[in-house]
């Protein structure tokens, strides 16, 4: 019988080192090569994306890492918000107008199925590709989940790959609509109510 997966929490001095497991964990992500569909554009600006979008979370203690790096998962707190204020100036860069129309569509449908109450937020969960199923996923959400039950309150997320679904599903999370603008794949916001 394997070993159970070590889940650890980064620290923000490790952000560099863990945000490259979310970087190859999405670099086939259906939205985000939308959103980015250069190789080379996705790679030199992944890291600043990754960062704006979701980064906080090293600062939050909510960086949550399966075996040092297989597998990352960033959440939010109640209270904490990506870096709009860094994001929207990347997006400018790398799509053009149409492109940048259709996204901002689909965000600010994001942001209106995004829970006004306290909830904890999944902006991004990643497995390095070499390592994917191994149940560090699971392993992930599990242990964040426990937090968000602890304290009472919801967890949300937005599933930006249709094949990820049935995992969030199977750890009590429900769709809860579909959001889909030009030529965008199907993003699902998706929550869990609080146990």
């Amino acid at each position: 019988m394997s070993q159970p997966p070590s889940i650890t929490v980064a620290s923000p001095e490790e952000l560099d080192k863990f945000l490259a497991t979310i970087i190859v964990g999405f670099s086939a992500d259906p939205f985000v090569r939308w959103m980015v569909p250069n190789a080379a554009d996705y790679l030199a600006h992944a890291p600043a994306m990754f960062t704006a979008f979701a980064g906080e979370a090293f600062n939050q203690q909510s960086a949550y890492v399966a075996n040092d790096g297989e597998a990352v998962a960033l959440w939010l707190p109640p209270g904490v918000e990506s870096d709009d204020e860094d994001m929207m100036p990347l997006m400018m860069e790398l799509m053009g107008p149409d492109l940048l129309a259709e996204a901002g569509a689909v965000l600010a449908e994001m942001d209106a199925y995004h829970p006004n109450e306290d909830c904890w937020y999944l902006p991004m969960i990643a497995a390095d590709p070499g390592h994917q199923g191994k149940g560090l996923g699971g392993a992930l959400m599990k242990h964040a989940l426990r937090v968000c039950d602890e304290q009472g309150l919801p967890a949300y997320l937005e599933s930006t790959n249709e094949r990820n679904v049935s995992l969030y599903e199977r750890h009590g999370f429900e769709v809860i609509g579909e959001i889909q603008h030009g030529s965008s794949p199907v993003v699902r916001p998706m929550i869990r109510e609080a146990v």
